[in-house]
């Protein structure tokens, strides 16, 4: 081999070196958006739209009766709010967080929590459609039909061959047994079709999260033994039947209560990406898992952040390649940071950067990714009032 060829040869490897490595992206700094949210706004949540949209949505209290709200992202701003339900029975509460779901084109699909009882937690799951982004909703109708006083939240929503489905927490058996994971289906004229257990026990307040593959939908929630171990699982739905549940991680969380402390889940075609929290060996940790194959199966768990974190973890796909994982933890000015860090499906791990902070630790940040940025929103106290904050992010260098 002469000189020349040799350099060839090595130039070539190098190229193809290149061509193989994941290349972590970076971002840009945060640019506020302004939310016309009123007086008392609280528990914001964001679902995509498609890859140029999302929707937020948040609840008002204060002195008139309990509001849902929303507002749609359109070109680089958030539309003016619109109405979705005024409930005087309404449950508002921090964690457990009502939504408004896009269905494609001017449909809509939203949720919220309505008491049905005098006990703290007897409230039930109401649902509704609009056909006309929001002007009109159809009347509300329960996923459930149990009936019982007992709570039923924590609800995440998908779409699949033309239906809607829901997935909730649901406490009907809990006097004599424990909390279940409850899902349903709705037709696109709002009628009950199915109904179905997806887990017998599971942690009571945790929030859940559903993401949809090229192959169905996979459930993340938190698991709940006998003995009190409490990890993160992951429920597949094949041929339209949900599969039993599987640990992402065993991390034998031991605790006798519940941590109110949800996962996060968001898939491109097969590949998925979890974040979750845990206290196991009495450290507060966030960690990811990533599956190239539908969510059949997780890599090792990847450390994210530690040394007293509070959780309350999102997490969005950026390409086939690459992530994001965003969560809360104090710092040194008194209030909580809202932390970014991108990571890669063979395990590279980014900076963390700070995009938001709050002055309120029961704050669950919000992140979804719209085309070439990240649209986060999380509560916080402005003026001695609630509000829902919302940045924009960036996003640096990545493959479509």
């Amino acid at each position: 081999m002469n000189e020349n060829t040799g350099i060839i040869a090595l130039l070539l490897l190098l190229t193809l070196s290149a061509c193989t490595e994941q290349t972590l992206p970076a971002f840009d700094d945060p640019v506020p958006m302004s939310i016309a949210n009123g007086k008392s706004a609280i528990g914001p949540r964001l679902s995509q739209r498609d890859a140029e949209g999302a929707v937020l949505s948040w609840m008002v209290r204060g002195k008139e009766s309990p509001s849902l709200q929303f507002s749609a992202f359109e070109i680089d701003a958030w539309d003016a709010p619109q109405t979705v339900v005024i409930d005087d029975a309404m449950f508002v509460n921090w964690a457990d967080l009502p939504g408004v779901v896009p269905l494609g084109g001017d449909s809509l699909f939203a949720h919220w929590l309505s008491y049905v009882g005098d006990a703290p937690y007897a409230y039930q799951v109401l649902s509704a459609f609009s056909a006309d982004n929001g002007t009109t909703w159809s009347e509300p109708l329960a996923p459930h039909t149990d009936g019982t006083p007992t709570e039923h939240g924590f609800v995440s929503t998908f779409q699949q061959d033309g239906t809607t489905s829901l997935i909730w927490l649901d406490g009907r058996e809990t006097e004599d047994g424990g909390m279940t994971l409850r899902g349903a289906t709705l037709s696109s004229e709002g009628d009950l079709q199915s109904e179905s257990v997806l887990d017998e026990l599971v942690c009571d307040c945790c929030q859940t999260d559903v993401a949809t593959t090229k192959d169905g939908a996979v459930a993340v929630y938190r698991n709940r033994t006998s003995d009190e171990i409490r990890d993160i699982y992951v429920a597949r739905r094949v041929a339209g039947q949900w599969l039993a549940g599987a640990p992402v991680s065993n991390d034998a969380w031991f605790i006798e209560g519940c941590p109110v402390n949800g996962p996060s889940i968001d898939a491109l075609e097969d590949r998925v990406a979890v974040a979750w929290f845990t206290g196991a060996n009495d450290t507060s940790t966030v960690y990811t898992a990533a599956s190239t194959n539908g969510g059949q199966s997780f890599s090792e768990p990847l450390e994210i952040a530690s040394k007293g974190v509070l959780g309350r973890v999102g997490v969005a796909m950026i390409d086939r390649h690459t992530f994001a994982v965003s969560w809360l933890e104090p710092d040194k000015k008194g209030s909580y940071a809202i932390n970014l860090r991108a990571i890669t499906f063979d395990g590279q791990l980014g900076r963390v950067e700070t995009v938001g902070r709050t002055s309120v630790a029961y704050s669950v940040p919000q992140m979804v990714r719209v085309d070439d940025e990240l649209l986060f929103a999380w509560t916080d106290t402005i003026n001695d009032a609630s509000k829902i904050a919302s940045v924009s992010v960036k996003i640096l260098g990545f493959y479509d």
